[in-house]
C-alpha cells in the first residue's frame, strides 16, 4: 500500500525565491497535489540500481537488434535507419536522457520495467524542479528525496559539450508549437545547457530553418540575419519527423553525417523507444527478476498489456485477462501499428484504489524519481505525484 506525507504548501513562492518562476504554469504547478509518496532508503536505492542496471540491457539490446536488422520489427522507418545506424556507430552522439517506467518497488513489491521513454520523455519539470520546491515549501530538508535530475542533466551537457569539441558549443532547442507541456520540459534542458557553457535559444520546429549545405539555422526576430547552430535538440518523436518529413530525414542524415550538426536525442534512441525492445530484452534475459514477460503475440494462459510499438502516452493501451476479455482500454492515434503483449502485473495502489506508476530518469546514470496517479492505465490525464525518502 503506497505511503504519504501530507505538503499543505504548494511550491509556488520556493520557485519565485529559486527564480522558476516560469515553472508556475498551468501545465505544472496546478496539477500537482497536496502529498508525496514516501519511500525508504532502500527503496530509493533500488530504483537507482534497477534503471542503471537496465539501461545497461538496453545497449545490448539495442546491439543485438542492429546485429540482427530487426529495425522492421521495431517499427524503424526504412528511411531513419542509417541515420540510426551512424549515431550508434559514433560514440560523440551521447544519449542525453530518458526515463524509465516502473511498476512496484514499494512496500515489498518487485520492481518491473514497463517500459523507457527514450526519445522524447517528459515530466522533466516536475520531477527535477516542482517536487524539490514543493520539498521547501513544507521545511523539508532537499536531501529527502532521490532528485539529482536537473544536476546530473548539467554533467551531461558538459560531457556532450566535451566530447564533441570540434563542434561550437551552441543547441537550438526546439518543440511542437501548442504543447505548452513540451515547452516547459525543453526549458529546463535550456537553462541545464546554459549551465553547461552552451549558447541556447528556442524555437518551434515549423520556425527552424534547414539547409542540407550549411546546417541548422534560426532567424532574428529583430534584425533577419540567420544564426547557425552546431546542436539541435528537437522534443518530437523521431518516427513522426520520418514519416511526415522524408526530405527533412534525408537533409539530416546527411547533415550529421558531415558533422554540421549533432542531434539530441540521437536517432538511435528509437530503438530504446520502441517496445518491440522489450520482446528483445526478454529473449535476451528470460526470467530476469526486472523483466516482464513480452511477445510479439498474445500470452494465451495469462493475463497481459498489448502495447502498440511506437505508442505514446498510454495511447491505444489494453489490458486482456486469461480469457481474451478486455479489462480496461485506451484508445488513440496509433491503432494501426503492430503490437507486442506484455504480461500484465499490477500497480502500487493507495487506499482508494488508484494506482502509481513510478517514473526514474536516466542522464549518464539514474538521477531521479517520481510517481504518475491514475487508473490501471496511465495515460496524459495522470497526475504528477512527489515523492520523500523517510
Amino acid at each position: 500500500m503506497i505511503r504519504f506525507t501530507n505538503m499543505p504548501n504548494p511550491p509556488t513562492e520556493a520557485l519565485r525565491k529559486a527564480g522558476w518562476e516560469w515553472m508556475i504554469g498551468e501545465d505544472t504547478v496546478p496539477y500537482l497535489v497536496d502529498q508525496v509518496v514516501s519511500v525508504n532508503t532502500s527503496e530509493a536505492e533500488n530504483y537507482y540500481k534497477a534503471a542503471n542496471t537496465l539501461y545497461e540491457m538496453f545497449v545490448e539490446a539495442g546491439q543485438y537488434a542492429i546485429d540482427q536488422h530487426l529495425f522492421k520489427e521495431m517499427g524503424i522507418p526504412e528511411n531513419l535507419i542509417e541515420l540510426v545506424r551512424q549515431s550508434w556507430d559514433d560514440d560523440r552522439h551521447t544519449h542525453l536522457y530518458g526515463r524509465f517506467d516502473f511498476a512496484g518497488g514499494i512496500d515489498g513489491e518487485p520492481i518491473k520495467l514497463l517500459e523507457f521513454n527514450a526519445d522524447t520523455a517528459t515530466c522533466l519539470p516536475e520531477t527535477a524542479v516542482v517536487q524539490w520546491a514543493q520539498l521547501m515549501m513544507n521545511g523539508h530538508d532537499e536531501a529527502a528525496q532521490f532528485n539529482a535530475v536537473y544536476e546530473t542533466m548539467v554533467e551531461q551537457f558538459r560531457y556532450i559539450r566535451r566530447g564533441n569539441n570540434d563542434l561550437t558549443p551552441s543547441i537550438l532547442f526546439s518543440s511542437l508549437e501548442g504543447y505548452p507541456e513540451d515547452f516547459a520540459n525543453v526549458t529546463v534542458l535550456m537553462e541545464a545547457a546554459k549551465e553547461a557553457g552552451f549558447e541556447t535559444d528556442h524555437r518551434f520546429i515549423h520556425e527552424v530553418e534547414f539547409s542540407s549545405e550549411q546546417g541548422i539555422f534560426k532567424q532574428d526576430a529583430e534584425t533577419g540575419h540567420f544564426v547557425r547552430y552546431d546542436f539541435w535538440f528537437k522534443l518530437v518523436p523521431w518516427e513522426q519527423i520520418a514519416e511526415d518529413e522524408p526530405e527533412l530525414t534525408a537533409m539530416l542524415t546527411q547533415l550529421s553525417r558531415e558533422r554540421k550538426v549533432l542531434i539530441l536525442n540521437p536517432a538511435y534512441t528509437l530503438l530504446f523507444q520502441s517496445k518491440y525492445i522489450l520482446k528483445i530484452l526478454w529473449d535476451l534475459y528470460p526470467y530476469h527478476p526486472l523483466l516482464l514477460q513480452t511477445e510479439a503475440r498474445p500470452l494465451s494462459y495469462k493475463q497481459y498489456v498489448k502495447k502498440v510499438i511506437l505508442g505514446r502516452e498510454g495511447a491505444n493501451v489494453s489490458i486482456v485477462q486469461k480469457d481474451g476479455t478486455v479489462l480496461e482500454s485506451v484508445g488513440g492515434e496509433y491503432g494501426e501499428q503492430p503490437s507486442v503483449y506484455q504480461e500484465y502485473v499490477a500497480l502500487n495502489q493507495d487506499e482508494h484504489g488508484q494506482s502509481y506508476q513510478a517514473g526514474v530518469f536516466y542522464a549518464g546514470e539514474a538521477s531521479g524519481l517520481g510517481f504518475r496517479r491514475g487508473s490501471k492505465i496511465l495515460d496524459n490525464k495522470a497526475q504528477f505525484v512527489g515523492h520523500m525518502v523517510d
